[in-house]
């Protein structure tokens, strides 16, 4: 069955469809570089049946400067219909490892106007447990058509997160790591300022998981939400090192039932790197006020 607001399925239901042809999987397993990880060589070792494997780092803008900033709506639209997507399949991302970033995936292909995607509550771990099948060797598909769209509502910008500044119109979110958030460990991206966007708000994305990798329940999750000083009927940003695990708040505010969230897609890998009409904040202000 579909479940917390038909967002996630779970292992059982996506079993019992594997070879639906209205449905395509895809693994879009991401690590950060310093966890020395492949997804790529780990999908050909092990992925689920009929999967195919969406690349995290390809399916990018490639004129910009940033790591996974969003492609053009041609572009992503090419990338994904030669993994076999079409505007009529029902797509389920997946992952492994710690990033979650199936949720970013998930993001891409809603912010691209694709209502019929859903995520692997737990992933491939989640999968191997309960004992169903694994596949290995290179993916076996036949491209297709996507045609995308983009919905503006789902994106900022650099411009949109100075702007509010003055407004505060919106509430910027952040996932990242309280000692990132705080300022008070380096960034792992070489040349990026440490901190936060002032007056931001940390929601470390891993809290939204279980032990097993599954989402928590709806309750906990807007437990946490409101815990951390979020306002749930305030519009949200969301934002994170560079876009990957800002996904995951993106994907549990929409859980919940907030619908008024977008993305700030270039996250901290912009914000850090900007001059004096981007000001961070770091635990120092925070100790001050």
């Amino acid at each position: 069955m579909l479940f917390k607001s038909n967002l996630l399925v779970d292992t059982k239901w996506l079993n019992k469809r594997l070879s639906r042809d209205d449905l395509i999987i895809m693994d879009a397993s991401w690590h950060m570089p310093a966890m020395n990880r492949d997804p790529l060589d780990e999908f050909e070792r092990q992925h689920i049946p009929g999967a195919v494997f969406f690349d995290h780092d390809e399916i990018v803008d490639p004129e910009s400067l940033l790591p996974h900033a969003l492609p053009s709506e041609q572009l992503f639209a090419d990338k994904v219909s030669a993994l076999g997507a079409n505007n009529e399949r029902t797509i389920v991302v997946y992952d492994t490892g710690t990033t979650h970033a199936a949720a970013r995936a998930w993001w891409m292909f809603t912010a691209f106007g694709h209502s019929k995607v859903h995520v692997l509550d737990g992933g491939l771990d989640k999968w191997k447990a309960a004992g169903h099948a694994i596949e290995t060797g290179t993916a076996q598909t036949a491209p297709r058509r996507f045609e995308a769209k983009i919905d503006p509502m789902l994106l900022r910008s650099a411009d949109d997160i100075i702007a509010n500044l003055a407004s505060k119109r919106e509430q910027i979110i952040d996932a990242r790591g309280k000692p990132r958030f705080d300022g008070s460990v380096p960034e792992p991206r070489e040349g990026l300022r440490s901190g936060h966007i002032p007056d931001s708000i940390n929601v470390p994305f891993d809290a939204l998981y279980s032990d097993d990798g599954t989402m928590k329940p709806t309750k906990e999750i807007t437990a946490i939400f409101k815990a951390a000083g979020v306002d749930m009927d305030k519009p949200a940003v969301t934002s994170c090192g560079s876009g990957i695990t800002a996904s995951s708040l993106f994907l549990a505010l929409n859980l919940v039932g907030k619908r008024d969230v977008a993305l700030y897609d270039g996250s901290w890998s912009e914000w850090g790197g900007l001059g004096d009409e981007a000001p961070v904040s770091t635990n120092k202000d925070l100790e001050a006020e």
